[in-house]
């Protein structure tokens, strides 16, 4: 008998619990007038009653919910093993929402000191404006992240692997440590995805996507989630009425988008990840690479803990060149297929200069990203072109 779970006796209504099936049929209901396989993208902004007040299906307006919506938040609860999923315009619109939902003047929170610029910014002048303090800590540290707690700590925030470092943090072991000490843990799961590690199975409360990155996938697309684990229905509430409130949800369109994007997650984080080990070890002896930052090779600090709570290691690799600034600079305008550009995820390599791009903002703060250091998302093109682009790029230096 497979571990798939079933509806009453003598009805075919299986309900998958396998990732991969999980991905592309939560959330999927065929039409039940025309039985369209794919839902319909309902680009409506308001709906008729029957009535004041009687809503057909919950409907009332767009900005408090959607169909294709619903049906996405649906999908992200489900490939995360949450109980609730909340779908945004963006990643940072998520972590604002999240944030708003929990933390008031006076509050602390502790993010890490490799943490992505723009949650680095949002934390620091949004929410600092407000009253709300941070302290930048290394999160694989354990001890350093219980000697940063404070009375008025209301969340550790982690990121793994980290952006740009590549980082790993012990999610159980922080699990354990926020939960003795009262705290929220969020985990942003961008860089892994829920097809390579899901947070909260591991004992995170809260996880937060960029959905514009691996979920999304095709670089087509601009989106944000936060999930949430099964018990937190107060919190899911509260983020949901932020979401409503302040109103940065997402399109009919980008709903969608998204929810087509995460179908072939599975498949496309196993070639994403096939392809970055195969650069990372070509890398990791180059005489004008200084360090290859890839938790799928041995010698990298988190390579234990990254094999224990991801099932692959990614498609993200980060360069520290031996040369310097001036070689990091020279690679990242050099290369052919890797395209100069923000963001990271999709089916496209991607070539990424930190310190002037993604990570500017953080510039003279804890979270200043080294300028030797170039960040490569690896896509899904045949590995040997990506290669032969990469050893080219380092050939000029």
């Amino acid at each position: 008998m497979n571990d798939a779970s079933t509806n009453d006796a003598g009805t075919n209504d299986v309900r998958p619990s396998r990732f991969d099936t999980l991905a592309i049929h939560a959330g999927q209901h065929p039409d039940p007038s025309t039985g369209d396989a794919i839902p319909a993208i309902h680009v409506t902004s308001t709906y008729a009653q029957d009535g004041i007040g009687n809503l057909r299906g919950g409907y009332e307006y767009s900005r408090g919910g959607n169909p294709t919506r619903t049906a996405l938040e649906e999908q992200l609860a489900a490939i995360e093993g949450g109980a609730h999923g909340v779908s945004f315009a963006s990643g940072l619109a998520a972590e604002d929402a999240l944030l708003r939902a929990v933390v008031a003047p006076g509050d602390h929170v502790l993010v890490p000191n490799d943490v992505y610029g723009g949650t680095h910014r949002l934390v620091r002048t949004v929410h600092g404006k407000a009253g709300v303090a941070h302290t930048t800590v290394d999160t694989s540290d354990l001890d350093a992240v219980r000697a940063a707690v404070r009375p008025e700590t209301k969340i550790l925030w982690v990121e793994t692997p980290s952006n740009p470092l590549m980082k790993i943090s012990d999610i159980p072991a922080l699990a354990q440590l926020a939960h003795d000490n009262g705290l929220l843990l969020v985990v942003d799961n961008t860089f892994a995805s829920p097809a390579l590690q899901r947070p909260l199975d591991l004992g995170a409360d809260v996880v937060v996507h960029s959905t514009t990155k691996y979920l999304g996938g095709h670089s087509d697309v601009v989106g944000g989630a936060v999930v949430l684990r099964d018990g937190a229905d107060e919190l899911a509430e509260q983020v949901r009425y932020v979401q409503f409130a302040a109103g940065a949800v997402s399109s009919p369109f980008d709903a969608f988008l998204t929810t087509r994007g995460i179908k072939t997650l599975a498949v496309r984080m196993q070639r994403h990840s096939e392809n970055a080990q195969t650069l990372a070890e070509r890398l990791v002896h180059h005489p004008a690479v200084g360090r290859v930052l890839y938790p799928g090779l041995p010698d990298h600090p988190g390579h234990k803990v990254a094999a224990h709570q991801m099932s692959r290691f990614g498609g993200m690799i980060s360069l520290d060149l031996a040369g310097g600034e001036a070689a990091a600079r020279t690679f990242a305008e050099s290369t052919r297929v890797f395209l100069l550009a923000e963001s990271l995820g999709g089916v496209e390599s991607l070539v990424n200069y930190p310190s002037e791009m993604t990570h500017a903002s953080v510039r003279g703060t804890e979270a200043e990203v080294p300028p030797s250091i170039v960040r490569l998302s690896v896509g899904l093109e045949d590995v040997t072109d990506l290669l032969e682009d990469v050893e080219q790029a380092l050939s000029r230096l």
